[in-house]
């Protein structure tokens, strides 16, 4: 839609050329950096400082400039009127569920954050759990994220304010709705692990007071808070005084038996990367599974009975790959070899994996059993993007959405054994999209390969050269 939207007024320069001025001026200073010998010119870097004077006078020239130009369109308000109508309508997120209860989030339409909501099964009456809207007069309180613990009676949620990075963290009870005494400061880069009777999360030590948004942020930690206790009584669980700049982010199995540690050095492309795990059921200490990663993605997808961990890479197999890692002779199994296809994740539930890949652009959803036979294909309603195919071990019931350009985002619910997906919730919307007709075609480059494009146009357009076309690159 922002596409859309910009397109229009690109349309509306060409509409209204007599009531275009020229825009303010912008000083060019003589900045310049010298990159191995190389002078790399940047005269606009005073722009960056968005907290002096003179940046903020030039915004309010540009914007002075730029609505001044806007509000002499005379559509210009039923444009926005139309466009505001196309957009307001109920977006929900795919359902999940916690023991017997199920959670999901639901936006009305033009809400600024969308509302959690709990029911009693999949078919239950639902109930506000978090509003976040609701948690500043000001609305400038946002949700940064919200996790459960496994039986789905407690909530932990990570709230930051005015756009700081900085969360505090707090604990719901779902049941009551009211939020406990728990409170965790100065959390970032960070959600929460849910193992136990507490979570693992990342944080800081206090800045110094009046500093908090300029101070540097170094030594990254993780915590275990345990619910019901003050956070000066949370456990240290790791860090690294000798990298101070590195991020620290902790995960935990389905079974709780497992505590992953993601190490950042901030980026691909460095040698400090790594994952430690370690067995919460024994007293064994943090270890890792995979170290020294340097341009290369893992990801741990599960854990397996034997002790071994299913982790999906694109080490030595750039369109992507799933593998088993035995941690204690570090010997490494494929189980979803590379194919010609990209790989672009993997879930896994009711004891089977669902392999995500674009083909041409498009998701196509493989099923294999955990040893790694290829069982099916998921059934998509055509071409599109599809996201989701996540759930617990036991789950016999999964759910996904599936959208396109002509297909707005809508939830199916996906039956392993039946291996077929039934429609379980689709947005209501101000116009029939079925007018339209999206088709797939291919356009060879230079040197051959074959540039996949999607054509979107009213349904039934006369395709004879002579259609004003706009092409989104």
């Amino acid at each position: 839609m922002l596409k859309r939207y910009l397109l229009c007024l690109l349309a509306l320069a060409v509409i209204v050329p007599g009531s275009y001025a020229e825009p303010p001026k912008t000083r060019q200073s003589d900045q310049s950096d010298d990159y191995h010998g190389t002078t790399v010119k940047d005269p606009y870097r005073w722009l960056e400082d968005d907290n002096s004077q003179e940046t903020a006078a030039w915004v309010t020239e540009q914007n002075k400039s730029t609505f001044g130009y806007l509000e002499k369109i005379p559509f210009r308000n039923a444009l926005k009127d139309r466009l505001l109508q196309l957009n307001n309508y109920p977006r929900y997120g795919l359902p999940f569920h916690y023991g017997d209860n199920y959670f999901f989030s639901k936006n009305d339409g033009l809400q600024k954050q969308a509302v959690w909501y709990v029911q009693k099964g999949l078919h239950g009456t639902p109930e506000v759990l978090i509003d976040p809207n609701q948690l500043s007069t000001d609305g400038t309180t946002s949700l940064s994220f919200i996790t459960f613990n496994k039986t789905g009676t407690l909530a932990s949620y990570g709230q930051s304010v005015g756009g700081s990075d900085w969360k505090e963290i707090h604990v719901l009870d779902v049941t009551t709705k009211k939020v406990l005494d728990d409170k965790v400061e100065w959390a970032k880069v960070t959600g929460a692990a849910w193992a136990g009777d507490g979570f693992y999360y990342s944080r800081y030590d206090a800045p110094k007071d009046g500093h908090s948004l300029s101070a540097k942020n170094e030594n990254h930690k993780v915590y275990f808070h345990k619910v019901g206790t003050p956070q000066s009584e949370d456990k240290l669980i790791y860090e690294d005084a000798k990298n101070l700049q590195r991020f620290h982010s902790a995960g935990t199995s389905e079974d709780e038996r497992f505590l992953f540690i993601d190490i950042s050095d901030r980026g691909i492309g460095k040698d400090g990367n790594a994952i430690l795990y370690k067995d919460l059921s024994t007293d064994s200490p943090l270890q890792p599974l995979i170290a020294d990663i340097t341009d290369d993605h893992f990801s741990v997808v599960d854990d397996l009975p034997d002790g071994k961990f299913l982790v999906e890479t694109n080490k030595d197999a750039p369109r992507g790959r799933l593998v088993s890692i035995d941690p204690k002779t570090g010997e490494w199994k494929d189980i979803i070899p590379q194919s010609k296809d990209v790989l672009s994740g993997v879930s896994a539930a009711g004891h089977k994996l669902f392999a995500h890949y674009l083909q041409d652009v498009s998701t196509h959803i493989k099923v294999f059993s955990m040893s790694g036979q290829l069982e099916n294909e998921v059934q998509l309603p055509g071409l599109g993007t599809a996201s989701g195919f996540g759930g617990w071990r036991d789950d016999k019931e999964i759910f996904y959405s599936f959208s396109s350009y002509n297909y707005p985002a809508t939830i199916f619910s996906y039956d392993i054994a039946s291996k077929k997906s039934s429609l379980f919730r689709k947005p209501e919307l101000a116009f029939e999209p079925t007018n339209y007709e999206v088709s797939q075609v291919f356009y060879p480059s230079k040197d051959g390969t074959k540039v996949p494009m999607f054509m979107v146009h009213k349904k039934g357009l006369k395709k004879d050269g002579n259609n004003p076309t706009l092409l989104f690159t």
